[in-house]
């Protein structure tokens, strides 16, 4: 194809696509069926991981709940099979753990089937400062938040591959779009999980395999207990963010197949200008909306005895 032809179609396209989302903006799109797909949850014991898990087992889904805790992963089971799933499968694992992954994916193949809707939503946070973060704590959360997802895919895109039929969903965070003051390697972890699944993606994409569908999700704190004590200085404008709401945001992104979920709204707008901020401009506008200091205050989740 010539340079000239290829600019007028990918001017044609390109006009063609913008219209296209903004029709997405008003026209409802077709959601789609789950019934019977096989969802692994990771990080299923608590917090967003059970809410999910508990969405999915509405739809009638099989579930395949992945969580380090025996007892709130049992406690999820419980509830997903009073919300209408008749297929619940529990597995302790060790997402941090790359042998713990791997082992316990093959138990999941040959007891379960293969997964076709895989979502990364294990994760800590240290809420510590850089300096003052133990070594030990660092590598951890690069485990869990970042490298657990490559072990994963690693585990079940395989399948998902051969039959062209999946969907990678990624709960990373908006930290994963905005560096945050107190959160450096949370910060780095999430931006690294960020870059993952959109590289994946992008492969999945270029190489035909258009039936494995990506979402990523990046919310602002969700009132979970794990950002206990951050606080929110525009609470209307950058509230924090309910966790049943935040769940039906999540489910509904996935069955709508949308690539990428920011929480709230108004997060996507300073995404969507933020490299066109001189960098004094958009430390002015930080400390304006007060997410300097939103980790002041940071207690955490308590931890049981």
């Amino acid at each position: 194809m010539n340079f000239l032809l290829e600019s007028l179609v990918t001017v044609f396209l390109s006009l063609y696509y913008s219209l296209e989302a903004l029709l997405l903006l008003v026209v409802p799109v077709r959601r789609k069926n789950v019934s019977g797909e096989i969802v692994l949850v990771s990080g299923a014991g608590s917090g967003i991981g059970r809410l999910v898990a508990l969405e999915f087992a509405r739809l009638h889904s099989t579930l395949v709940l992945w969580d380090i805790s025996e007892e709130g992963n049992q406690e999820t089971a419980r509830q997903a099979r009073d919300s209408g799933a008749s297929r619940v499968y529990t597995y302790t694992c060790d997402c941090s753990n790359k042998t713990s992954v791997y082992q316990v994916a093959d138990k999941v193949k040959r007891e379960v089937g293969d997964v076709s809707i895989l979502i990364n939503n294990a994760g800590i946070v240290t809420g510590k400062k850089f300096m003052d973060s133990p070594d030990a704590l660092l590598e951890k959360t690069m485990e869990v938040n970042t490298l657990a997802h490559f072990w994963t895919y690693k585990a079940f895109l395989p399948a998902m591959i051969a039959s062209n039929h999946g969907h990678l969903v990624s709960i990373a965070s908006s930290a994963g779009l905005f560096p945050v003051n107190g959160l450096a390697d949370y910060c780095s972890s999430k931006f690294a999980a960020v870059g993952f699944a959109q590289s994946v993606a992008l492969e999945l994409l270029v190489s035909g395999k258009n039936g494995i569908k990506t979402t990523i999700v990046c919310p602002y704190f969700i009132n979970t207990g794990m950002f206990d004590g951050c606080k929110t200085k525009w609470p209307h404008l950058l509230p924090i963010l309910d966790p049943n709401y935040a769940a039906k945001k999540i489910i509904n992104a996935i069955l709508r197949e949308q690539v990428l979920l920011v929480m709230p709204r108004s997060l996507s707008f300073l995404f969507a200008i933020r490299n066109l901020l001189p960098v004094k401009l958009g430390i002015l506008l930080g400390q304006y909306f007060g997410v300097f200091n939103a980790m002041d205050d940071f207690k955490g989740r308590v931890k049981k005895d």
